[in-house]
């Protein structure tokens, strides 16, 4: 792993994940190139605000559960090249019900060059310290819909409180938001902002 980048559960006190690239039930239908352990890894400074947030989060009865971070960019390539293969159907009802594989990075939900990529994006979500339960959202990680972005009609009081939650928690601590993606933060005083890595995630 590249100097200054960590396993963030090694340095995130109580930290929950579940690398979604890492394993089937990702948007591609299949571990995507990269990611060949189920953990998620970021640059020091994420995990520093990342803990922030943490103690923000629990201190409002939430913990914190991370789907992605650093993103090898072979994955994004993987990506690329999954995009212009036929339709199978497989994951489209649930990932990208409305469009078309290629139209993700036309939209804006999948970008050629991810900011992931620089270690210091996360997608993530809240869930309930007294159960373990995830919040509700109003639909989950990888919706690419107009209904996953912020502000949308369609969902809840109760699931649009939930991501106001998050939002919240995360703009606090040093993140910004991605208007199309509930989930989704980028540390704004990030370290390697014009540096795309692609060492794997092993």
């Amino acid at each position: 792993m590249k100097d200054d980048f960590a396993f963030v559960d090694e340095l995130v006190p109580g930290i929950r994940w579940d690398a979604k690239y890492a394993t089937w039930d990702n948007f591609t239908g299949k571990p995507v190139d990269g990611y060949l352990a189920n953990r998620i890894v970021g640059t020091k400074a994420l995990c520093v605000a990342l803990e922030q947030a943490g103690e923000k989060a629990a201190s409002q009865g939430f913990g914190l559960l991370l789907w992605d971070g650093y993103r090898p960019q072979r994955a994004v390539e993987a990506f690329l090249r999954w995009s212009e293969l036929p339709e199978d159907g497989l994951t489209k009802p649930r990932h990208y019900p409305n469009i078309d594989r290629a139209e993700m990075f036309e939209k804006g939900y999948v970008a050629t060059r991810s900011g992931h990529s620089r270690g210091s994006t996360v997608d993530l979500t809240l869930y309930h310290l007294a159960t373990g339960e995830l919040a509700s959202m109003g639909g989950g990680h990888d919706l690419m819909d107009p209904l996953s972005h912020h502000g949308a009609e369609g969902i809840t009081q109760g699931e649009a409180r939930n991501r106001r939650h998050l939002r919240s928690i995360m703009e606090a601590c040093g993140f910004s938001s991605y208007e199309c993606e509930w989930w989704h933060y980028t540390l704004e005083d990030e370290p390697y902002p014009a540096d795309y890595f692609d060492f794997p995630i092993t």
